[in-house]
């Protein structure tokens, strides 16, 4: 029947990858190990954030299942995440719960009037050196956020943790029907529960909801003075949200070989975090570490497994709440240590890669890692990295304008050609290309292999233009493109520097 239909309606009628028993089982498995390694997460990040541990793991939840269904990304992982409660600790510390809430929703709406601007199609000036650093900083960060919960606890949790890291990279090569964190987690809490082991649990990072989260909006005064207080933070929301969001996504585009909604992901971002504000959670972004375990650890690649992990985050902590406490840490170390190792791209600082890339790119990989580490904020980093990236660019095309001339037969005209792009890092040694007490009285200027692009290259080529002026000489340019024409046209002789 569906072969008799036209093609562009049979996609329509095609059944979910996921309905494949193959691909069902994968995705359920993995939802369950992100809600797993989600709980402790959530639990940090509302200490982080001065707020209950309620907050984040409502925020976890609510976050997981609205970005499933609005989303642009399949498989990828948004919670309650570090970079967004750094934004909102001092709201919350100084103006309480409400204004935090607030904020959020505010920061939500904000994102999807980014998305419809078209915010995302920023990504595509954001280099691959970039791009690296912004992995491998994530990678380290991952791996530092661990190091509390083996500094200054019992012996028994290093040979746990150990033996987790066997699991996880042995069992991989003897079957994948079943996650290997899945199976670490398990057989680590077993072990530790028969045993009787004194070791930090899951329950030890906080309280655990015993009730579903309510909808509401939030206590705060609906006045200018609240709006002015929470714009900022709200700013601060979408923008790290944002940017973390489309980074991660791009991320999972190159593991998965595939293409995400960019646009989409923007404003899915926005109206999760709108709901999660609604529900009374602190608000999130993707989250790089749990998306790497759906992706790559778990090998997840529907909207299913981030459906599933918020739910299973939701009736853990509600429904089995005490199961879920003794969960030992030592596992959920584990499991980020593997991942914060897959993360990093270890090809990049290889003492072969390092000699052939040029030093740019390494400055610029090398400056956004800083810059994360310093700051624990990878959208400043990323923000840092592309700026370095723009410098190191245009210093590099600045040298690429070059000037030679002629002298006409007659020896009456002297006729300069430019080759190259005009702006403002490159047009300023052009004035100094020119021989203006020697040339002839007449002076051809030909830009065919020239493009002007702002005031800059205009101001130069009309301090050219005075120089031979002021001799009683005549500059004429000619053979501008249309685009170079137009700017030129208007403002030539506007500009009042090259006079």
């Amino acid at each position: 029947m569906s072969a008799l239909l036209p093609a562009v309606l049979r996609p329509r009628l095609s059944r979910p990858s996921w309905l494949s028993p193959r691909v069902l089982r994968t995705e359920v498995l993995a939802g369950l190990v992100v809600a797993l390694a989600l709980i402790p997460e959530a639990i940090s990040f509302s200490i982080l954030a001065g707020v209950d541990p309620r907050v984040g793991l409502f925020a976890s939840f609510t976050m997981a299942v609205t970005i499933a269904i609005c989303g642009g990304r399949p498989a990828m992982i948004s919670a309650a995440t570090g970079a967004v409660a750094l934004v909102v600790a001092p709201l919350a510390r100084d103006h309480g719960l409400g204004h935090l809430v607030a904020a959020v929703i505010l920061g939500g709406i904000v994102q999807v009037v980014l998305a419809v601007l078209g915010v995302a199609r920023l990504m595509r000036f954001i280099p691959r050196s970039v791009m690296v650093g912004f992995v491998n900083a994530l990678a380290i960060l991952i791996f530092a956020a661990q190091v509390p919960y083996l500094i200054g606890v019992p012996w028994l949790v290093y040979p746990l943790v150990g033996a987790a890291l066997v699991i996880m990279v042995g069992l991989p090569r003897l079957t994948r029907t079943v996650p290997a964190p899945l199976v670490a987690i398990v057989v680590l809490t077993v072990v530790t529960v028969a045993a009787n082991l004194a070791v930090p649990t899951v329950g030890d990072q906080g309280a655990l909801p015993d009730s579903l989260p309510v909808p509401g909006l939030p206590q705060v005064p609906y006045t200018w003075a609240t709006l002015q207080v929470i714009a900022p933070y709200a700013l601060g929301i979408a923008l790290v949200g944002l940017m973390e969001s489309l980074m991660t996504a791009k991320l999972v585009d190159d593991i998965t070989d595939t293409h995400s909604n960019k646009t989409r992901e923007s404003w899915g971002q926005g109206v999760a975090n709108v709901v999660t504000g609604l529900f009374g959670g602190m608000g999130g972004c993707a989250m790089i570490g749990q998306t790497m375990i759906n992706v790559k650890a778990a090998g997840a690649r529907t909207r299913l497994s981030t459906f599933l992990s918020g739910v299973f985050l939701l009736v853990l902590v509600v429904s089995l709440g005490d199961v879920v406490a003794t969960i030992p840490m030592a596992a959920l170390v584990a499991v980020m240590i593997v991942v914060a190792v897959s993360t990093f791209d270890w090809h990049s600082v290889a003492p072969a890669t390092l000699r052939r890339m040029p030093w740019g790119e390494t400055l610029v990989m090398v400056t956004t890692v800083a810059a994360v580490l310093a700051t624990h904020n990878l959208a400043i980093g990323v923000v840092v990295g592309v700026l370095v990236a723009m410098v190191i660019f245009a210093r590099r095309v600045a040298h690429m304008v070059a000037v030679t001339s002629v002298l006409d037969p007659d020896g009456g005209t002297r006729i300069y050609s430019v080759h190259g792009e005009l702006f403002f890092a490159s047009s300023n040694d052009l004035v100094y290309q020119f021989d203006y007490l020697g040339d002839p009285d007449h002076v051809i200027i030909d830009m065919t292999h020239a493009h002007v692009w702002d005031a800059s290259s205009v101001a130069a080529l009309d301090a050219i233009t005075t120089k031979y002026a002021a001799r009683g000489k005549t500059a004429e340019i000619v053979e501008l493109n249309q685009p170079s024409a137009r700017i030129h046209g208007s403002l030539a002789g506007q500009l009042g520097l090259g006079h």
